[in-house]
């Protein structure tokens, strides 16, 4: 099997190289930080080739999967993957930018000759090290029917949306929703303990939510670690506050009013100069701490 092309090997693209390595595929890999490279490298030493620049990835591979964690982070390496992009190169950008960024790209690789399918996931750094991402695509069908395999190796679902730009604005909606669920969470866990009451999932909040119809994965999983202080980044709270920030100008742009989730971005914009770089779920201590 030809080596596909990975760039970008941070908390998202490690778990998704990885999956992809385990199950066979050979990796020409790139990363701002070299020493992740060569960390995958050390890995799996016969799979991995890292690339001295991430247009040389380009230029080896038939097919290219980026994962940079921010609109600036693209901004500063896209130009170069475009530049080696010509017929018979494909870049499958699985980051969460803007509809208009991801547009402005997809005219660029096509511009070039090549073909552009955008598929940003919906699932932080478990899911992409358990191969259970959901993949929100919108572009080219056919660089999309064959890059399904690649796309069932790293996650558990994938969807075609349409053109560019309707991926991303599903993964706008659902991070979105997410954001407004984590700062309730936030809330009622503060009101709690603000009130006297337990939070805990023993005999707490947290065990009455799963009991009923609000029962869910994330606040299983994130509830109990919020409590005990632990915000280990899965999901950078900067990065949350980000996907609010560009859901919100999605709002603005389709004339749809968005209160819950401009007040859940306010809640985070407090949070994110202190705990930028923990997990989202650190907005709990803003929270805590609000008088």
């Amino acid at each position: 099997m030809a080596p596909f092309g990975f760039v970008g090997i941070g908390i998202m693209g490690e778990g998704m190289a990885t999956c992809l390595l385990n199950d066979g595929r050979s990796l020409v890999v790139w990363n701002r930080d070299a020493s992740k490279s060569e960390k995958l490298k050390l890995a799996f030493p016969r799979l991995v080739t890292v690339a001295a620049t991430a247009a040389t990835v380009v230029e080896t591979c038939a097919v290219t999967f980026s994962m940079l964690s921010t609109l600036e982070a693209s901004q500063a390496v896209f130009p170069a993957l475009v530049g080696a992009v010509k017929e018979g190169k494909s870049i499958v950008d699985c980051a969460t930018l803007t509809p208009e960024r991801m547009r402005d790209m997809r005219g660029a690789v096509t511009l070039a000759g090549g073909r552009f399918l955008e598929a940003p996931v919906s699932g932080s750094k478990a899911p992409a090290a358990q191969g259970a991402l959901i993949f929100l695509c919108g572009g080219d069908a056919a660089l999309y029917a064959e890059v399904k395999p690649e796309l069932a190796v790293m996650g558990k679902a994938d969807f075609l949306f349409g053109d560019v730009g309707a991926g991303t604005k599903m993964k706008l909606v659902v991070n979105m929703v997410m954001g407004d669920m984590m700062v309730a969470l936030s809330e009622g866990l503060s009101l709690c303990g603000a009130a006297g009451l337990p939070g805990d999932a023993e005999a707490g909040l947290l065990k009455v939510l799963d009991l009923g119809i609000m029962s869910n994965g994330m606040f299983r999983l994130k509830g109990p670690k919020m409590l005990a202080g632990d915000h280990a980044p899965n999901f950078p709270l900067k990065h949350a506050q980000k996907d609010m920030r560009f859901a919100l100008n999605l709002g603005d742009q389709v004339g749809q009013a968005l209160p819950v989730s401009a007040a859940a971005n306010a809640a985070f914009l407090a949070a994110r100069a202190e705990s930028g770089d923990d997990d989202f779920s650190a907005v709990y201590e803003q929270q805590k701490a609000a008088k």
